[in-house]
């Protein structure tokens, strides 16, 4: 297992839409246990594949938020089946869009059809943050990020603000 490195906006990858896995095999448990390792030491909450740059429809997710209580959760092939008409705001941010957060409105759960780590097909109804962070990890499977929900201007200051870093960090 291994820490990868996080693509951040602006980059054509994050905005591609991933395609689905065959089937679920040790060359994909590795790639969970990796993005796994690689979103735990990034202090987030969840990662999509596409995120450390590899487009299959994968996402790991922990919020149990609690050092010694992991909970990691995985998704392959993740299909929302249903959305509730109520929704809720949360605070997002993204590990692929560094420093940035903004409230972002979505529905306030869902159900989810999903394949685990064994290849095993499973059914969720998710509520909360779970159904927030589910929602978000997904998007990226659609080559969106959250920032994509907020104005224009809102976003492109903070795709100004990405690009000038990617920069600096290129010239020194």
């Amino acid at each position: 297992m291994s820490v990868k490195k996080i693509l951040t906006e602006p980059n054509k990858l994050l905005r591609k839409v991933s395609i689905p896995v065959e089937k679920v095999g040790k060359e994909e448990q590795k790639l969970m246990d990796d993005m796994l390792d690689t979103m735990y030491a990034a202090n987030g909450i969840g990662l999509a594949a596409v995120q450390i740059g590899v487009p299959k429809r994968i996402i790991v997710m922990d919020i149990s938020r609690d050092e010694n209580k992991k909970e990691p959760m995985y998704f392959v092939n993740p299909v929302i089946k249903n959305k509730n008409s109520e929704n809720s705001k949360y605070e997002e941010g993204c590990l692929s869009v560094p420093n940035q957060f903004a409230e972002i409105e979505r529905p306030n759960g869902c159900d989810v059809e999903f394949l685990d780590y064994y290849g095993k097909k499973k059914l969720l109804k998710a509520y909360g943050l779970l159904a927030t962070c589910i929602q978000h990890e997904m998007d990226h499977l659609e080559g969106i990020l959250f920032i994509d929900y907020l104005s224009k201007l809102k976003k492109s200051m903070i795709i100004k603000k990405l690009s000038k870093s990617k920069l600096s960090r290129i010239v020194v």
